[in-house]
């Protein structure tokens, strides 16, 4: 089967439950005549290639590893849009000239929190929210103060709580997510502690290597071919001694896509 785009997944997914061995194989790989080319010449000219042994599989990861995938994806991208969502907090209060990103580290911390939460029920008072500082805080009051002396209207306001309950809501969804990560990665736990056993791999580093390449490695046939699978290895493109720049390879898998 020739993977293009999405659209070999469903197929593929019907014909595994059906316990038919099914070889994936990257597009590029198998380019028919240019000109010459139709549904039908495909169809044969990918006959020719596996009758002479020419096709070369794609790695496809089992169904519950590919379940994982789609979560560990998934969470990723709902992390992104939160830290999206506090960068425009950031952005609404610097257009409300309140600088709390130049007088605390973290913004959605602690005392950064319950001072946007006074600011969109309204307590706008400096005097008021000077009542959050402390002296772990590395600027000093004075500082402090005259970060929160700004001018908030109430369309920041009103911008300020809808971006909060966004977050709220996206919180929820990633906890919900890491219940069902946590579910799901259970029956990989060996392999995931000995992967925390690397320096800088924590629990979640782990589970998203096993979501990627899975817990078989019979699937690469050394370090070189796993590394050159997942974009980490540049190939080689050298012609009359010059080498030309190109993308990072992902070798034969279409999988990074599924």
């Amino acid at each position: 089967m020739e993977s293009t785009g999405v659209y070999w997944k469903p197929v593929f997914n019907i014909l595994e439950e059906g316990g038919f061995e099914i070889i994936l194989v990257n597009a590029r790989h198998v380019r028919n005549v240019p000109g010459h080319k139709t549904d039908k010449k495909d169809s044969q000219w990918l006959s020719k290639l596996l009758l002479s042994g020419l096709l070369k599989a794609s790695f496809i990861p089992p169904v519950e590893i590919r379940d994982l995938r789609d979560l560990v994806r998934y969470k990723k991208k709902v992390v992104a849009q939160a830290s999206s969502e506090k960068n425009r907090i950031i952005r609404i209060l610097e257009d409300a000239n309140i600088k709390l990103s130049s007088v605390l580290t973290n913004v959605d911390g602690a005392v950064g929190s319950r001072i946007i939460d006074d600011l969109i029920a309204g307590k706008t008072n400096v005097d008021g929210l000077m009542e959050h500082y402390h002296g772990q805080i590395k600027a000093s009051k004075k500082e402090f103060r005259k970060a929160l002396e700004g001018r908030l209207t109430k369309h920041h306001q009103f911008m300020l709580r809808i971006m909060k309950e966004s977050i709220i809501d996206k919180e929820k969804l990633i906890e919900k997510l890491d219940k069902q990560i946590d579910e799901l990665a259970k029956e990989y736990a060996v392999e995931i502690e000995l992967l925390q056993t690397i320096p800088g791999v924590a629990y979640d580093s782990a589970v998203g290597i096993i979501s990627e390449i899975g817990a078989d490695m019979k699937q690469f046939s050394s370090d070189q071919h796993l590394s050159s699978w997942a974009g980490m290895s540049p190939g080689n493109n050298e012609s009359g001694g010059k080498k030309k720049a190109h993308k990072p390879s992902t070798g034969t898998s279409t999988s990074k896509r599924f």
